[in-house]
């Protein structure tokens, strides 16, 4: 932070007076800054030149920012730093690129030649404090883009993510998979390649492997064309219609249709608030699937959470309050921001492929090949509540068509119907509804089909296929769910179901949740009673019961336990009694993630099972063994991930598990020990970054920045270059970036000419940071240890270098008292920079 002189804030309350008494220099021109100082009175303008000044910046009557620069009184105007940048709508990369043209300095007045970014004109107003910066772009429409530009010159890069998957136990031979799902990028041509190898349990054949991708794709505004071998699917519609009969499979051959890649969209609420309350100042971290989101900084007492930057949708996130440092209370919210779709002008969603079925690389037998496979999906915005859907394609030769409404009744209420046919299969129908009244959600479905499932494969979104149960004849279900929560403490729920066909009856299930306090810690209760139809796992007796879990949180360690008790049927068809307990203890700053352990006692025995997450640099994943209380049979599973990602004529091995984005790799070098980076992207996200070479994940297609600062509540004496860095890449693009970290330390001093008279207004740099000498000569900045070296500049004119030796400079209170420093010409003619003398 820069010293401000008291007197400067002072000037725009003498400004309204005095200016209106000042007559103005015929010379000079009305607005220039000599002008306007001619109205300050006597011994306030050397206050107003070449001194911090804080201000505010705006580019094209937009805020760009708070900062403090410097004024010359040749008319010039040299930015310092942005002090605050909250609530301005500028791009954090435009802001970016004015702050770099700002730091060399700008003429105010309008610009006649070698004007940066389409500039006007620039203008500063000492009664308002205000420097605004006009361009060329200022009476342009305003209205905002609907798509996001894809990169220039594109980007490059490869993403390959592979998972291993085993599981096996001592009476059944040991079931894999291995998925390689790699993404890249040419140009703006995107590439994606998956390969399954699986072996599952009594297969003739042990081992199947298939390519279900290898293309190439490139997004439009509003369109997306792939070309390559693919699975024909439901991509680029708002609402996905449902058929059955064989799943599509691979084909060879071209797809084209509408997308939202490249659609921004624009920040909305949630339609229900978030809720938090902090006993203090706080922050609040927001997690999706495990992943962070968002972090909020929030003030003591109860209030509402900002869920605009949130992505749009309908899902689960945890909540964790965060104070001092301390994880003081987790949450699990509903996020509802649905996309609806209201654009009248754009009511067309739809999708069109065309090509052979081939198989590639693929040993099923059962897998369509040579024959001609097409198809077509369609999404019709009748109303802005209103959605039709129409679907056709041709898969091994049958005929798969259906239809499709969704229609929102009321901000309270919704409805959803899906009738489809297969040809020679069967025809199906789903119908949904959903209605909202106070703190009451009911959930209605019913789907039924006619069918023969003999044939039918379902195809899992890693590419893996499966046989669905297979089943002649009609089939329904209808359930009926109601969510009612009573107060912020308690919930009930019911959810009453019957089905016809592979399962016959009705069921029923009752539960209650409550979060409360228990031994100081928090605790959940959950209480259940349920009655279900029979199964093979209960001798085909309805399977009845009751029971009772306790989940508690010791302390702020990360151990919790929780236990069971209760009742249900049998395998044979009497009465299970049982109990568990199970202890989980989260680890940081160790391989292991977590651990937990569970005791199972039942009417058969005493089951034990174990459960540990784990992850280095490069792999994570997890694994669990179970023995069986009914047979004492040992069974486990392993599962791991590993992210190999390259670009930039960079590689990296991480552990982190990479979607359909783009990739940064990132270099920290620094001379601290055991120091802790924190990543953030704009677009939401961030990752925890160690010294040396590291992953983040970031966003692809959107043009955003990375802001990296110091991990916790007590960051070190040290300062990060750069504080901010931009990008803009294409989907499977990879770029790089490396950050210094260099300890610092604050000096103070004065800056002197060779007559000894005070130098004011004059630029001190340092690899860390940058200072300006005050009226009297005094300036203070951070400076680097590892380079302790300064430079003052004068109106962008390198003036003289000095060499400081800290170890042999006095301190007082952590800051190095370098005295004065005579800035003399004959100080860059030493290349050592130790030509400067001190005094």
């Amino acid at each position: 932070m820069f010293p401000m002189t008291p007197i400067a804030v002072a000037l725009a309350l003498l400004i309204c007076t005095g200016a209106l008494a000042a007559p103005a220099t015929p010379a000079m021109a009305p607005g220039s800054l000599v002008a306007q100082a001619q109205g300050l009175p006597a011994g306030f303008t050397e206050h107003f030149f070449e001194v911090p000044l804080a201000v505010r910046v705006e580019l094209d009557q937009q805020l760009l920012g708070e900062a403090l620069i410097v004024l010359s009184k040749d008319d010039r105007v040299t930015l310092l730093e942005f002090t605050d940048t909250q609530g301005s709508p500028v791009a954090a990369a435009t802001r970016d690129t004015w702050q770099a043209i700002l730091e060399q300095g700008i003429a105010l007045g309008a610009c006649t030649q070698s004007c940066p970014q389409q500039l006007v004109s620039a203008f500063y107003s000492l009664e308002s404090s205000q420097l605004s910066i006009i361009t060329q772009n200022v009476e342009r429409d305003g209205t905002a883009p609907r798509f996001y530009e894809l990169p220039v010159d594109g980007s490059r890069g490869l993403i390959l993510n592979n998972q291993l998957n085993l599981n096996g136990g001592q009476s059944q031979d040991i079931g894999g998979r291995y998925g390689l799902q790699a993404s890249s990028s040419l140009g703006n041509w995107t590439q994606m390649f998956n390969l399954q190898v699986a072996r599952q349990s009594g297969d003739e054949e042990h081992l199947r492997h298939a390519i279900h991708e290898l293309y190439t794709q490139r997004e439009l505004e509003g369109r997306f064309l792939r070309l390559g071998h693919f699975t024909p699917n439901s991509d680029g519609l708002t609402r996905q219609l449902r058929t059955f009969g064989a799943s599509p499979d691979t084909a060879l051959g071209v797809m084209y249709g509408s997308s939202d890649s490249l659609a921004i969209n624009s920040a909305r609420p949630s339609v229900y608030p978030i809720y938090v309350t902090a006993n203090r100042q706080a922050a609040v971290e927001i997690y999706r699937n495990g992943l962070l989101i968002n972090t909020q900084a929030v003030a003591a007492g109860l209030q509402t959470l900002d869920t605009r930057p949130l992505p749009g949708g309908i899902y689960e996130v945890e909540v964790r309050m965060i104070e001092d440092g301390l994880t003081v209370g987790t949450t699990q919210e509903l996020v509802y921001k649905p996309s609806n779709w209201r654009n009248v002008e754009d009511r067309w969603r739809y999708n069109v492929f065309a090509g052979r079925e081939t198989k590639l690389f693929s040993n099923w037998d059962d897998q369509a090949s040579g024959a001609l496979t097409t198809g077509a999906s369609v999404n019709y915005l009748l109303h802005p509540r209103v959605i039709l859907g129409l679907s056709a394609r041709e898969v091994r030769e049958q005929l798969q068509y259906g239809g499709s409404i969704d229609w929102t009744l009321s901000n309270y209420s919704s409805v959803y119907a899906n009738l489809y046919k297969t040809q020679d299969h069967g025809t199906g129908l789903d119908l949904q509804g959903l209605y909202t009244f106070g703190a009451t959600n009911l959930v209605f479905s019913h789907n039924r089909s006619w069918l023969d499932t003999r044939d039918t494969f379902e195809t899992l979104p890693d590419g893996t296929r499966l046989r669905r149960n297979t089943f002649v004849g009609e089939a329904s279900n209808t359930a009926l769910s109601v969510n009612h929560r009573v107060d912020e403490k308690n919930t009930l729920n019911v959810r009453m179901a019957y089905s016809e066909g592979n399962v016959e009856g009705a069921g029923l299930d009752l539960g209650w949740s409550r979060r409360d306090t228990l031994l100081g810690s928090d605790a959940n209760w959950r209480f259940a009673v349920f009655d279900r139809p029979g199964s093979s796992a209960t001798n085909e007796q309805r399977n009845r019961g009751v029971d009772i879990t306790l989940s508690l949180a010791l302390g702020s360690d990360g151990r919790q336990i929780s236990g069971s008790v209760g009742t249900r049927t049998a395998r044979d068809g009497g009465r299970d009694n049982n109990a568990s307990v199970t202890v989980r203890q989260d680890l940081t700053d160790h391989v292991l993630q977590s651990v937990s352990a569970t005791a199972i006692t039942d009417t058969y025995g005493v089951g034990l099972s174990g459960m540990a997450s784990f992850s280095t640099d490069s792999i994570g994943g997890d694994g669990f063994i179970q023995r069986s209380s009914f047979n004492d049979e040992l069974t486990g599973g392993l599962n791991l991930n590993s992210t190999l990602v390259a670009g930039a004529g960079k590689m990296v091995l991480s552990n982190q598990y990479q979607g359909n984005g783009a990739g940064m790799i990132v270099d920290v070098e620094t001379d601290l020990d055991d120091i802790a980076i924190r990543a953030d992207d704009l677009n939401g996200g961030g990752t925890l970054l160690r010294p040396g070479r590291n992953y983040m994940p970031v966003s692809a297609y959107r043009s955003s920045s990375l802001s990296f600062d110091f991990e916790g509540n007590h960051p070190p004496a040290a300062n990060i270059q750069p504080a901010r860095s931009a990008y803009h890449l294409n989907k499977g693009g990879v770029d790089y970036r490396k950050v210094t970290v260099m300890k610092t330390v604050s000096v103070l001093g004065r800056l002197l000419d060779a007559h000894g008279t005070p130098l004011k207004g004059h630029q001190v740099i340092n690899h860390a940071s940058r200072g300006v000498s005050e009226v009297d000569g005094f300036f203070s900045m951070e400076m680097t240890t590892s380079a302790p070296t300064l430079e003052v500049r004068y109106q962008s004119q390198l003036l003289c270098r000095f060499r400081l030796d800290p170890n042999n400079t006095p301190a007082e209170n952590d800051v190095l008292m370098i005295g004065d420093l005579r800035c003399t010409p004959d100080s860059l003619a030493d290349a050592t920079l130790q030509g400067a003398t001190a005094g």
